[in-house]
């Protein structure tokens, strides 16, 4: 788990892929947070109108052994939320003024990177970085906002002299997976994590031996379940487009970790990289 583990996130995050009897307990523990502790396993279960044996299902797909160490976690968790972490994303209404625009935004993508800290494994993120400068080569998959996040890791990855590509089209992702081998990494971003055009490519991309990373939301998903390496993002609950926002600040943050876990690890190496794409644009400037 996360050294910011924050278990109470994640049960917001993977409530909608939950089994209907789990997200019934899911959903009276994020109702009833502070009582949470004080229950017993069967006080839980006959509030959340489920069974012992539901409850104890929900804790092991949290990834717990049983009740008494999920109950720790959940006082742990409060404990580390102070007030203003405990207040839901601002969604943003029509007419608002736009000071107020300007301050929710602001707020809920600090939030999703605060929130994505919670629930990405540190663990999971060593073996991503150690992949990537293992790779052959690296291919970016995404579609829409998850696609322009591709773009931004094409440019960083580049800038540091590693054959990389982003691919955004659905039919072209088809066909570059097909050219993947044994030593190239493909790493695949969606925040649903079942985006069909996605999952087609992994298929082809895993069936020819590349490495597969998914930067997804935490949740139970076929993308999260088909990946070798798994990057988990918190996103916001809100209706308008605010939630895509969040979703795509979180998913830059995950790539730029990647990217400086990389140069970081091989900087004798990329410096001079570095400074020559640097020096390079900013002649281009001078003119």
């Amino acid at each position: 788990m996360a050294i910011n583990d924050n278990i109470l996130i994640k049960i917001r995050d993977m409530k909608d892929s939950l089994t209907p009897v789990e997200r019934m307990v899911a959903e009276y523990i994020l109702a009833n947070m502070e009582e949470i502790p004080h229950l017993s396993i069967k006080n839980l279960a006959q509030l959340s109108k489920t069974s012992d044996a539901s409850v104890l299902r929900f804790c092991k797909t949290l990834g717990y052994n049983g009740y008494r160490s999920f109950i720790v976690s959940i006082s742990a968790s409060l404990g580390s939320m102070d007030e203003e972490h405990k207040d839901q994303y601002t969604d943003i209404q029509p007419g608002d003024d736009l000071s107020v625009i300007i301050s929710n935004i602001a707020r809920n993508n600090s939030k999703s990177i605060e929130d994505t800290l919670s629930v990405i494994d540190r663990k999971e993120v060593a073996r991503a970085v150690k992949a990537l400068r293992a790779s052959n080569r690296i291919v970016f998959f995404g579609i829409g906002a998850s696609g322009l996040v591709c773009k931004d890791a094409e440019q960083k990855f580049s800038r540091i002299n590693k054959m990389c590509h982003a691919y955004t089209d659905g039919h072209i992702q088809l066909t570059a997976a097909t050219l993947l081998g044994k030593g190239d990494v493909a790493i695949f971003i969606s925040n649903s994590g079942d985006t069909v055009e996605i999952l087609e490519t992994l298929e082809i991309a895993k069936k020819n031996g590349a490495s597969i990373i998914a930067i997804t939301k935490y949740n139970k998903s076929p993308l999260a379940d088909k990946s070798d390496i798994l990057l988990s993002i918190s996103t916001p609950e809100v209706t308008i487009r605010s939630g895509a926002m969040g979703s795509r600040i979180a998913m830059l943050t995950v790539i730029d970790i990647l990217f400086a876990g990389v140069a970081s690890a091989e900087y004798q190496n990329v410096k001079k990289y570095l400074s020559k794409t640097h020096n390079i644009l900013a002649s281009k400037h001078r003119k």
